[in-house]
């Protein structure tokens, strides 16, 4: 989707959605990975595995999560298109092993575990992170980092959404605005 195109992760709470709200406001294109690529699929081959059972166990819940994936296939095909200067896909993605290297370049937010636990305190169970399993899995990818786009531009997520916006920006290449 853009001649120059970056990967935005981190885990539940850290704040991929509002970085993405706030370069959609200043007028950058975005693709919100979690709501429009993202879906349960086995890792390695990519074949849909339907929906996860409600309220499941903790160990059931971590396996799902690893399932939490983006269709590669469609995610090249947005990389081949040129028609933005630049693209942030912004969410999460299990396999994102399979497509990052095809990336300009890779944002990890990062938040400490006291933020992270505030984040998630607001969160419904609409959104992960919202139960007391999902929250203890995302403490637990906080420390391990498992399923996290490795080898990423560390960014402090801890700061106001405007600040962490202009280093990516600026780490980007890009002007402020």
């Amino acid at each position: 989707m853009g001649i120059r195109n970056y990967l935005i992760d981190g885990v539940s709470g850290a704040g991929k959605s509002t970085v993405a709200r706030e370069l959609e406001r200043r007028g950058y294109h975005v693709i919100h990975g979690d709501r429009a690529l993202a879906y349960y699929g086995d890792p390695r081959t990519g074949e849909p595995l339907g929906e996860p059972p409600v309220d499941p166990e903790a160990d059931e819940l971590a396996r799902w999560y690893g399932r939490w994936i983006w269709p590669v296939a469609k995610v090249k095909s947005l990389l081949a298109d040129h028609s933005h200067p630049m693209t942030f896909f912004c969410g999460g993605s299990r396999n994102s092993d399979r497509f990052v290297d095809l990336f300009d370049g890779v944002f990890l937010l990062e938040v400490d575990l006291d933020t992270l636990h505030r984040r998630l305190a607001g969160r419904t169970g609409d959104d992960f992170g919202g139960t007391s399993t999902e929250r203890a899995l995302v403490v637990r990818v906080h420390a391990t980092r498992d399923g996290l786009a490795k080898h990423a531009t560390p960014i402090d997520a801890t700061r106001p959404v405007d600040r962490v916006v202009d280093e990516i920006l600026a780490l980007c290449g890009a002007n402020r605005s």
